[in-house]
């Protein structure tokens, strides 16, 4: 089996952008490498070797990379403010294709809103999260039931529900990134009317 290095994440994870990994690793595909977990966009400074974890990160991300391909084909996840889209398509730049299919989660845009959003030649299919995760917003939006993956192991489910995701058709308004800046609201505390 071919390293990490090989793939579209090599370079992510030489930075030490992977964190918090569920999946890292080849999937039951041939030469597809999984990921779930999270992709730090920005670092907290370090001192001496402390260990600090990312001052925000792409949360929940489910993605895969093909070995050899300097692309990664499909990636969904979590932003907690849509102003780090910017971040986003700065971080992963020369990983992310024009042909690709991107789905962002966000924190603070209308809960009816469906956006797409293009920076550069990358184009970004912002939807609203609230209360759920990305994996079940990514099964809600494949029309994949969970009781069709319930007993295959982690890389099976990613494996099934990114390709059934490659066919997912959401309709979205045409919106510019400094247009949603001008549109998004205040970030909601997540932890807020949770039990203790």
């Amino acid at each position: 089996m071919t390293s990490i290095d090989n793939t579209a994440l090599g370079r992510l994870e030489k930075e030490g952008r992977l964190v918090n990994a569920v999946l890292k690793g080849w999937t039951k595909k041939e030469g597809r490498f999984g990921f779930r977990g999270d992709i730090a966009l920005r670092f907290q400074p370090q001192l001496a070797d402390e260990k600090r974890p990312p001052d925000y990160s792409i949360e929940q991300v489910l993605t895969i990379a093909e070995r050899g391909d300097p692309t990664i084909p499909i990636l969904a996840g979590y932003l907690h403010s849509f102003t780090y889209l910017a971040d986003v398509a700065q971080v992963l730049d020369g990983t992310l294709s024009p042909d690709g299919r991107y789905f962002i989660f966000c924190n603070n845009i209308d809960l009816l809103a469906k956006y797409r959003t293009k920076i550069g030649d990358i184009t970004f299919c912002v939807l609203p999260c609230e209360e759920s995760t990305v994996w079940k917003e990514m099964m809600d939006l494949a029309g994949v039931d969970k009781n069709d993956i319930k007993t295959f192991d982690t890389a099976g489910k990613l494996d099934y529900l990114i390709d059934a995701a490659k066919d997912i058709e959401v309709s979205c308004t045409e919106l510019s990134y400094k247009e949603g800046l001008s549109k998004m609201g205040p970030v909601k505390n997540r932890n807020e009317n949770r039990p203790v």
